[in-house]
């Protein structure tokens, strides 16, 4: 077997592959292979068939052209469903010879090497050619046709063996070096360092096409008027969500995108607002600001009751009061499994007709509020077990608590970085994390610190200026954005430090301490005591974030 360049080429043809196919089945192990090799100046762009290195013998390069051929008037033509074309092959072979030459004397891989003897061949093997061929700048010993096939090594070989020329003969070591030079130059290698800015990137990228992917599964929803979608965390559900409500209304309907946190609305909004204006739902916000536009008073963030049953009562009557214009098609839920059973009511109700579509994304290991609520029971269930967000290293730290089976990522990452420390220090020495991963590199509106209990006091400050100029935050492209893990939930950062600073009998500590790892995408830095975290997420938790005694 030849040493091959590539180790697997793509043929366009299946001449090229037939006349590849002989010569690897023909050639020695100290020989070269190299097919399809493309080369580009700044004049223009050259499209290398086949090119031989023999050992003891040369260089030979060889045009390809399969089907019909022919010569008239001293022109090459090749047939195809037009009657015929014009073709220089010969040309060709010479042209992409001198290139492949340049570039191998050029690189540091022939560096000292003196010249080796190049040739270049036609091969037709979809013909037969006389034997007594001959042009000027063809001639028969030259051309490769259906009955060389078998012995087409020998004939190239003969080549450059024949040549009357000063250059030597090529031997084992020129093929390597052919081979060396053919890789390119100073190129980037798996593994290499990436700034934390550079992984960000990367990451985005990965993501978004894996949750692109899974668009298809929209595609399968096609018919399907009301659907619940239930997932873990990172499995790609806000994605989907949205593209959902997108695709909604790109069809005419009058849709309603809605969460029940401020922050994931504001999020919403913000990605809803890049869309053409056909393809933007109707309405994107909170559930509780949704019959706002239909005279639905303003509330204190202090009284539960209004906001829990009072409201949502109050919506479903100006639902009803609406003209049929108000309402809508189609309702697409995030975060589903914040609703209450009473708030059900006043989202059938701000529908159309009874049958309209309704479609939830949920999580259960997220529900981390107190209220219980459980969707419509009409609706289909799909659900998704793979994490797309996360780096593995994150996700495998999370997905022992999930409530359902959910496969870990596959992008590889950093390690999570775990600091002991007591519930009450925790918020202090995540405030040092924060300035160590900035003199690390990473941008200040790719980290969030986030508590699992008692606000960080930044937090407090910005949230004084009113819950609109704290989730503009969010956007800054020059601070640490400071949350909760109850307000983030649904969003997500690149690095994310997680100060577990909450008490072992808290309401839902399990859910909280879920919720907050699976936030980051790249990085994980948690602070904590490691007797609770070991006492809330369970022994393998602590294994994963790093916290088990060596």
């Amino acid at each position: 077997m030849p040493l091959l360049w590539p180790g697997e080429p793509e043929f366009v043809n299946h001449s090229e592959r037939k006349v590849w196919t002989a010569l690897r089945e023909q050639l020695g192990d100290d020989d070269l292979l190299i097919a399809n090799q493309r080369f580009t100046n700044r004049g223009r762009d050259y499209e290398l068939d086949i090119a031989v290195v023999f050992k003891d013998a040369g260089v030979v390069v060889v045009e390809v052209k399969g089907g019909n051929v022919w010569v008239e008037n001293g022109q090459w033509w090749q047939a195809d469903n037009a009657g015929g074309h014009k073709i220089w092959p010969v040309r060709q072979a010479s042209e992409n010879k001198f290139t492949l030459r340049d570039w191998v004397e050029s690189s540091m891989a022939w560096a000292g090497k003196q010249r080796i003897r190049w040739a270049h061949a036609v091969a037709f093997p979809g013909i037969e050619v006389d034997a007594g061929f001959d042009t000027p700048d063809l001639h028969r010993w030259m051309v490769i046709d259906r009955n060389d096939l078998p012995n087409i090594a020998d004939k190239l070989r003969n080549i450059p063996l024949t040549q009357d020329t000063q250059y030597r003969l090529s031997d084992g070591a020129d093929a390597f070096a052919i081979h060396d030079a053919l890789q390119g130059r100073f190129l980037p290698q798996k593994g290499a360092l990436l700034t934390p800015e550079a992984q960000v990137a990367d990451h985005d990228e990965v993501a978004e096409r894996l949750s692109a992917e899974q668009g298809r599964l929209l595609d399968a929803m096609a018919l399907l008027n009301r659907v619940e979608v239930r997932g873990g965390a990172g499995t790609g559900k806000t994605w989907l969500a949205v593209e959902q409500a997108r695709r909604l209304a790109a069809s005419g309907k009058r849709v309603a995108l809605v969460s029940y946190s401020r922050g994931l609305a504001s999020w919403l909004k913000r990605r809803v607002a890049t869309f053409p204006e056909t393809e933007q739902p109707a309405y994107v916000g909170t559930f509780h600001g949704l019959s706002a536009p239909w005279g639905a008073p303003d509330g204190s963030d202090d009284d539960s009751q209004f906001w829990e049953v009072e409201l949502p009562a109050l919506m479903v009557d100006l639902a009803r009061a609406q003209p049929l214009e108000n309402l809508y098609d189609a309702i697409v839920i995030d975060e589903a499994q914040d609703f209450a059973d009473l708030w059900w009511p006043a989202i059938h109700a701000s529908l159309k007709y009874e049958d309209d579509a309704l479609y939830v994304f949920s999580d259960e290991g997220q529900r981390i509020f107190s209220r219980f609520g459980a969707p419509p029971a009409d609706l289909i269930p799909i659900v998704l077990d793979r994490n797309l967000r996360n780096t593995k290293p994150i996700s495998e730290a999370f997905i022992q608590m999930a409530p359902s089976r959910l496969f870990a990522s596959d992008y590889d990452g950093p390690a999570v970085r775990f600091v002991p420390c007591a519930a009450g220090e925790a918020v202090a020495r995540a405030d040092d994390v924060v300035d160590e991963l900035i003199d690390e590199g990473w941008q200040p509106s790719d980290i969030a610190l986030l508590t699992t209990q008692s606000r960080h006091p930044e937090q407090l400050n910005r949230q004084a200026e009113g819950h609109d100029a704290y989730w503009d935050s969010f956007w800054d492209d020059d601070q640490v954005f400071y949350g909760t893990v109850l307000g983030f939930k649904g969003l997500e950062r690149p690095a994310v430090v997680l100060a577990v600073n909450d008490a072992y009998d808290l309401d839902r500590a399990k859910e909280r301490l879920y919720t907050g790892l699976s936030r980051p995408r790249d990085l994980l830095v948690v602070c904590g005591d490691p007797d609770h975290i070991r006492r809330v997420g369970g022994d393998e938790v602590l294994k994963r974030i790093g916290g088990w005694p060596s």
